[in-house]
């Protein structure tokens, strides 16, 4: 199995630890006056979520995670469950409510996204950072509120409610930012 000293370590390194994958979200360097030099790594536990913080000491190593990341499209939900497809081999893939968490607000059939996969098991999905959704549903806009930022909520084609600027109405298409869920802009009336 693979494993990085710590002159390899930094920002982006998938690795085993407590026999888990972890992201490495953050690497930092410190050499104290007397012994060895010390690198503290933030890392974020791809099945849990969790972030933890390590330290090691100069010339340690640590194993390798065998993680692969696919381009993936999301098909459809059925219950609790999301199904995925490889784009490469046409493998289907299947995430539980808990491992999407909130990200099921931006997934519409046929979207385009990223998986990693441990095991040949699929752990996480990244979507794009924005996405254009439809709102099926909201109330009007008052007439005489153009001049100032008034907001509302809308209910878009995923039946989640993004908070929109008082202009918006039922058909338009929006574009959402995933990483927020913030509105961005109106795309199409």
């Amino acid at each position: 199995m693979a494993s990085y000293k710590t002159n390899d370590f930094r920002k982006g390194l998938k690795v085993l630890l407590d026999g888990e994958p972890n992201l490495v979200v953050e690497s930092t360097f410190r050499k104290p006056g007397k012994g060895n030099a010390i690198y503290t790594l933030k890392m974020k536990n791809l099945i849990r979520g969790t972030v933890i913080e390590r330290n090691y000491k100069g010339g340690e190593t640590i194993e390798a995670a065998d993680v692969e990341e696919i381009d993936a499209q999301y098909l459809y939900r059925q219950a609790d469950i999301f199904v995925f497809m490889n784009n490469t081999t046409y493998d289907q893939y299947e995430l539980s409510a808990e491992q999407i968490d909130d990200q099921w607000k931006y997934l519409k059939e046929g979207l385009g996204c990223s998986m990693v996969l441990w095991n040949d098991n699929p752990i996480t999905v990244t979507l794009p950072n924005h996405v254009e959704l439809e709102v099926t549903q909201c109330e009007p806009g008052a007439k005489g509120d153009t001049a100032t930022n008034v907001t509302k909520p809308a209910t878009v084609e995923t039946k989640a409610e993004i908070t929109v600027p008082g202009f918006i109405k039922e058909g338009n298409v929006i574009k959402v930012d995933t990483r927020t869920g913030d509105y961005v802009e109106r795309v199409s009336n």
